[in-house]
């Protein structure tokens, strides 16, 4: 069944003659228009585009399965227009992805009603079919060839921020339209940062340095994680990276159809706890991989949803100590009918440099 046809059977189960996609990744998802100006409508029986003059040459050339329209006026007129010609009585709206103004300018100008409606299309992209789970395939590869090549890079003296721009230039020149999120290069105390985005300190020797970046390759991001020693680090920090290596293998190897999320969590969690690292791990084991660097599902305490094959997870247990240091590692991770396989697969073992 393809995209279209699963959203209309949730347009009927919701009692709703149509939808007004407006997110820019959702609608890419089910037009495969990359621009950044249009509104998709669909209907049960009938699917438009509507965009303006910059754009119709291009998403004529990218969309096959949508009626492209042309509005010479402001957008909400023409879909006002485009409504009462599908007669459509109930439309729904995307209620993340709309402000308030614009949802009153709708309410005023529309003669349909409006309802707001959530996750429709998120749910939908959960699942990846075989042509985008390639793309991450190799978004992943071109992240995997960014880990090998920075090792020859990091050294004493060498700063954060250099290491960052460095990364995000190859993987550019390996394809990637960027990187699919603002680098972390965390190192020494700095590495107790989880989000600790690449600053101007400078590397020393006996420090652990995480890198967390992906690439953003055809609309789809890879994220991986590595750390990494500069030079001889204490029985402190080894034993934090140990410790965090064993709870990121074992998420890995626990990954199949059927566990929640939940489950996964504790998989690492569990260990870390056991090691005697409780309240080190802030943040969940996971989550969901895709057209967003953050999506559904969660690998987290808070969810009961169960992986199904074809979702995209990452895995990235953590330890963060204040005033000494940290270790993140993390893969992404395909849930498949037999259990799960690695998208990521740069060494994972400790690296001293």
């Amino acid at each position: 069944m393809g995209n279209l046809s699963k959203l209309r059977r949730k347009l009927q189960e919701n009692n709703l003659d149509a939808i007004l996609i407006t997110s820019p990744v959702n609608r890419r998802y089910m037009t495969g228009f990359t621009g950044t100006a249009g509104i998709a409508v669909v209907s049960l029986y009938d699917a438009r585009f509507i965009t303006d003059f910059r754009y119709i040459e291009q998403a004529n050339d990218q969309i096959s399965e949508f009626k492209v329209v042309e509005h010479k006026e402001l957008i909400h007129q023409e879909i006002k227009k485009q409504l009462k010609q599908m007669d459509v009585k109930r439309v729904g709206f995307e209620k993340e992805h709309v402000t308030f103004s614009t949802y009153e300018q709708y309410n005023k100008t529309f003669e349909a009603e409006l309802v707001p409606v959530s996750g429709f299309i998120e749910e939908l992209r959960l699942i990846k079919s075989e042509n985008e789970l390639g793309i991450l395939k190799q978004a992943a590869r071109i992240a995997d060839d960014a880990f090998e090549h920075i090792q020859g890079y990091i050294k004493p003296g060498v700063k954060e921020v250099d290491i960052s721009n460095e990364l995000e230039f190859f993987m550019r020149k390996q394809g990637a339209t960027s990187s699919s999120f603002d680098i972390i290069v965390a190192s020494g105390y700095r590495a107790a940062l989880p989000h600790g985005v690449a600053s101007d300190k400078e590397i020393k020797s006996g420090e652990l340095v995480t890198m967390d970046y992906g690439a953003l390759f055809n609309g789809y991001c890879s994220d991986t994680t590595r750390t990494v020693a500069v030079g001889e680090i204490n029985d402190e920090l080894r034993d934090i990276y140990d410790t965090v290596l064993e709870a990121q293998i074992r998420g890995v190897d626990g990954l199949k159809p059927g566990i929640t999320g939940k489950e996964a969590d504790a998989l690492t969690r569990d260990y870390i706890k056991e090691r005697g690292y409780e309240g080190y791990f802030g943040h969940s084991t996971g989550h969901g991989l895709g057209m967003e660097v953050h999506e559904g599902p969660a690998l987290s305490f808070r969810s009961d949803k169960e992986m199904e094959p074809g979702m995209v997870v990452t895995v990235e247990p953590g330890i963060y100590i204040p005033n000494v240091g940290g270790c993140r590692i993390e893969d992404d991770i395909v849930i498949t009918e037999a259990g799960s396989e690695r998208l990521t697969c740069a060494e994972k073992a400790l690296i001293q440099l």
